[in-house]
């Protein structure tokens, strides 16, 4: 019996991840330009999707286009799966129709606020806090997830930009890894952190949620400026 595989698809009819060929094919076939790749187990899919496809998509592309007719794509394998540091150091372009969010906190820990706005024009769409107490990490947490469920109301499959690798880990694993205290100083932030970790356990997305490249784009445009 055949291994299944697993179908990334970035840019298509809808993007996502798919758990067959066909259900691939139907969304890249007639798209121009579209990128997708197969892989072999469930977790490489949901990271190169969060990832993006920059970070795998290269000599390949042409191939993989025509194999859009004519049979599956490559599976993605150690010469086509860059690491993290190589994914990192691609020259990415920036996705403006998207949501950029960033965390404001006064002491780590200490009061927490969060917003997401718009990458382009940098309009606020949303905002929380100050919250009590709580760490840079958790509220950056809370900004993404705050984000899905925003963009999932609307309907929209918007990107998500956030400079934090912890958050953006914690969010693919549907709950945080901290170290905070629940005692009543911390309660208001756990309240939110609970609701948020069931909000991801009973919801499915279609959104890209990506790193924010500091180094090579400047701060994220969500920046509350208080480094």
């Amino acid at each position: 019996m055949a291994k299944q595989k697993y179908y990334v698809v970035w840019v298509g009819k809808k993007t996502g991840i798919y758990g067959s060929w066909g259900e691939c094919q139907s969304q890249v076939n007639g798209v121009a330009g579209a990128k997708y790749k197969a892989f072999e187990s469930r977790a490489e899919a949901e990271k190169a999707y969060a990832r993006g496809w920059k970070g795998y998509w290269g000599s390949q592309s042409s191939q993989s286009s025509q194999s859009a007719k004519s049979g599956s794509p490559k599976t993605a394998g150690a010469s086509a799966a860059r690491s993290p540091r190589a994914a990192a150091s691609t020259q990415e372009e920036i996705d403006y129709d998207s949501i950029s969010v960033d965390v404001g906190t006064r002491g780590n820990p200490g009061p927490v606020e969060y917003k997401g706005v718009d990458t382009r024009t940098g309009e606020v769409l949303f905002s929380c806090g100050p919250i009590s107490k709580g760490t840079n990490n958790l509220g950056e947490f809370l900004a993404i997830v705050h984000a899905l469920a925003y963009l999932k109301k609307q309907g929209s499959n918007k990107t998500i930009y956030s400079d934090s690798v912890n958050a953006l880990k914690w969010v693919r694993q549907k709950q945080v890894a901290t170290t905070l205290k629940r005692d009543e100083s911390t309660k208001e932030i756990w309240e939110l952190v609970d609701r948020a970790e069931h909000w991801l356990r009973t919801n499915t997305y279609q959104n890209r949620i990506l790193k924010w490249q500091t180094r090579e784009w400047g701060e994220i445009k969500a920046d509350y400026g208080r480094k």
